[in-house]
């Protein structure tokens, strides 16, 4: 992750506009914001939502609230609660992530 020239600020995510990705099953909303090659994402998973997709990049996710479950490419599965986090690296395991009573997300990648 290069965070070079990336000036001091402050987000205000409220007022950052949402848009909508489709799952699999149930919607992802996002607010996103980009600083240079780093995206920084507040998002949020409805009840049920599973992605519509392996996801090959890289990130640093924090669960703020509720539950997420990543499957690995791997065939592991992990879950993880409100206040924990997991990082992976660019083109290292494919994961997509699922949640059955929603969840609450800050994402750098």
């Amino acid at each position: 992750m290069d965070m070079n020239g990336i000036h001091f600020g402050i987000t205000d995510w409220s007022s950052v506009p949402p848009t909508e990705h489709t799952g699999e099953t149930g919607t992802a909303t996002w607010r996103t914001r980009e600083f240079g090659k780093v995206r920084v994402r507040m998002v949020e998973y409805s009840p049920g939502y599973l992605a519509d997709h392996w996801c090959s990049r890289g990130h640093v996710l924090l669960v703020l609230e509720g539950t997420l479950t990543t499957e690995l490419s791997t065939g592991e599965v992990v879950t993880i609660e409100a206040g924990s986090s997991y990082q992976v690296g660019d083109d290292m395991e494919a994961h997509r992530s699922s949640t059955t009573g929603g969840a609450r997300l800050f994402v750098v990648d």
